[in-house]
């Protein structure tokens, strides 16, 4: 192999390479990273669907705030979310939240194995045949639906989020403050 000897101009290139690359590398693992949260507003006149799975009533929890969290256990940012989720819940129940983790068509045998495997403590519900992430809309995962005192939904949250860091720390404060 017969290589000319590196000039001052190959160094000049290489060094704006690796600049440049330097430079750019915050913003390209920035967009590598999870998105963060979005909050999506619940459409108006759009009443607050009827959900009766084993354990859980909407109606049941009228008086409180109730955050209905949608997550399956092959879902890498689901799985991120849950901590944060048991603390907020840990927190916030005696203000007046109920966190339920309502798992989206996974048998009960693989649902058993996470929650042996976590010791999740949360509340967890089956949605066996997808029922009721449809009619909530849930169509990503991680989504949480937020339903305030009244029985109304609030909002929902679709994505993984950080429960206990604002914004979410502030969208839940401000739910908890309306009495009904």
């Amino acid at each position: 192999m017969n290589r000319r000897p590196l000039q001052r101009r190959d160094w000049l290139r290489w060094a704006c390479t690796v600049g440049t690359a330097a430079a750019g590398w915050p913003h390209a693992a920035a967009q590598s990273a999870d998105p963060p949260p979005e909050r999506r507003a619940w459409p108006a006149r759009t009443p607050t669907p009827a959900l009766d799975l084993p354990g859980l009533r909407v109606a049941d929890a009228r008086g409180q705030v109730l955050l209905l969290n949608f997550w399956a256990s092959w879902c890498e940012p689901c799985r991120t979310e849950m901590p944060s989720l048991e603390l907020l819940a840990e927190r916030s129940a005696p203000d007046g939240l109920q966190v339920v983790a309502i798992n989206y068509r996974e048998t009960d045998a693989a649902l058993r194995r996470y929650v042996e495997s976590t010791a999740l403590g949360l509340p967890v519900v089956r949605d066996a045949d997808g029922a009721a992430a449809k009619s909530f809309g849930v169509r990503i995962f991680p989504t949480s639906v937020l339903i305030g005192r009244d029985g109304r939904v609030a909002f929902s949250v679709v994505g993984a989020c950080d429960w206990n860091a604002e914004p979410a720390r502030g969208w839940v404060a401000a739910l908890l403050a309306l009495r009904r």
